[in-house]
């Protein structure tokens, strides 16, 4: 065994008793060389191993959840709701419920995962929080929105195609009411042709140093490509601007990842 391979070997065995939502499974899905790699999907595969996947993926993931609590928190308003699109298991929904006390508030969490949906269901029910939650299996961008104080896409619009991106920020910033705010984070890239690569790189060790192998690293990254589609920090200030918030300002950001506040 090589001193990667070890180092890989010490990591895994860490990364299976680590995760934000109380899971034990480790991501081991692109662990075997695949002679096909499909398109990524949010299937029963990913859930099972999704907290996993996502603390070793995401540089600083527990601190952006943590934070989209205590943000919602400050802005929360008396009798409005909390969007959590593209809630997936629920962390920012649990985030929320258990910090905001505003009276008349409720945590409206939305994915169009069958499998992610039921799997938050267990999760939520099991928790004691402050703020109720209703989950709904819909996709965002057809979702109705109404009045809000909060809005959350917290790695869900990555996953919207590029054209479809302004709707669905228009219809937040239509739904926001003065003095709400949308959390926006979101993988990021970078005009600068070495900065990107740059970026990319250190991503890239960060998760080698998290126990996944290059060959995990590689395969995952194809299966992403061509769905999960990065724009720069200023398109998404452009674009938030655009559809009528306020202001836009970088709270969170480490390597190709970045969380946004945008104020209505």
């Amino acid at each position: 065994m090589s001193v990667d391979d070890n180092a890989n070997h010490s990591a895994t065995e860490c990364s299976a008793n680590l995760d934000p939502l109380g899971g034990r499974s480790a991501d081991q899905l692109y662990a075997s060389e695949r002679e096909v790699i499909e398109r990524f999907s949010f299937d029963q595969q990913v859930v099972s191993v999704f907290p996993d996947m996502i603390r070793r993926s995401v540089p600083g993931y527990s601190s952006i959840i943590e934070m989209t609590g205590v943000l919602a928190a400050r802005y929360a308003q008396p009798d409005t709701r909390l969007y959590d699109l593209g809630c997936s298991l629920g962390a920012s929904s649990l985030a929320m419920a258990h910090l905001v006390h505003q009276p008349g508030c409720e945590i409206i969490s939305v994915d169009n995962s069958e499998p992610m949906i039921e799997r938050a269901r267990q999760l939520i029910d099991s928790a004691t929080v402050r703020t109720p939650i209703t989950l709904h299996l819909a996709d965002v961008q057809q979702f109705p929105l109404q009045t809000a104080s909060v809005a959350v896409l917290n790695f869900t619009l990555q996953f919207i195609a590029s054209e479809n991106r302004d709707a669905v920020i228009e219809r937040i910033a239509a739904a926001l009411n003065p003095g709400g705010i949308l959390v926006l984070s979101e993988k990021i890239c970078f005009e600068d042709e070495r900065e990107d690569a740059l970026q990319r790189d250190l991503h890239h060790a960060f998760k080698f140093n998290n126990g996944y192998s290059r060959l995990e690293i590689s395969q995952k990254r194809t299966a992403l490509e061509n769905y999960l589609q990065p724009e720069t920090i200023e398109r998404h200030r452009q674009r938030l601007l655009g559809a009528g918030f306020k202001s836009v300002h970088v709270w969170f950001h480490c390597f190709n990842f970045m969380s946004l506040v945008a104020y209505r």
